[in-house]
């Protein structure tokens, strides 16, 4: 049973009522019910966390790490800005798929350049909720194809 931490960044607690013509209606439970029942169907678990602040993420990143066998995650803002964030994902040696709600490609130019990208196996955006689920298949095949990933 592959074990899956699912982080979410600053004002994804907000999902559901901020900008829905953005990120859409299903709120931040919604999304992790969905990928929990996801991962139920495969017989995986996960395990979510949100946080405001860059030091909360860095901080679950590093303890989820000794549970899971792999992150999906989605900071967010931090996701162009953070460093911290990155240095983490790097320093805890899991696979780790970048998941976006939008598609940040598409969007300001700011949102263009993820400062975690190269250190994550993959990147998902723009497919709303269901941007978790392919994460967390993406994710799933990654461990199975090479479980050493995992260790």
């Amino acid at each position: 049973m592959a074990k899956i931490a699912v982080i979410h960044g600053p004002n994804l607690h907000l999902t559901g009522k901020r900008e829905p013509g953005i990120y859409g209606t299903a709120t931040l439970e919604d999304i992790n019910n969905r990928t929990a029942a996801a991962a139920a169907e495969a017989s995986s678990q996960v395990k979510a966390f949100q946080s405001n602040s860059e030091g909360g993420i860095i901080d679950a990143l590093t303890q989820l790490a000794d549970w899971a066998d792999g992150i999906i995650i989605n900071a967010g803002a931090y996701t162009h800005t953070s460093y911290a964030i990155r240095d983490a994902i790097a320093g805890i040696g899991l696979p780790t798929v970048e998941v976006h709600l939008s598609n940040i490609s598409a969007r300001e130019s700011f949102r263009h350049t993820s400062t975690l990208a190269p250190v994550c196996i993959g990147q998902i955006a723009g497919f709303g909720p269901f941007s978790y689920i392919l994460g967390l298949q993406a994710l799933l095949h990654h461990i199975k194809a090479d479980p050493r990933s995992s260790q």
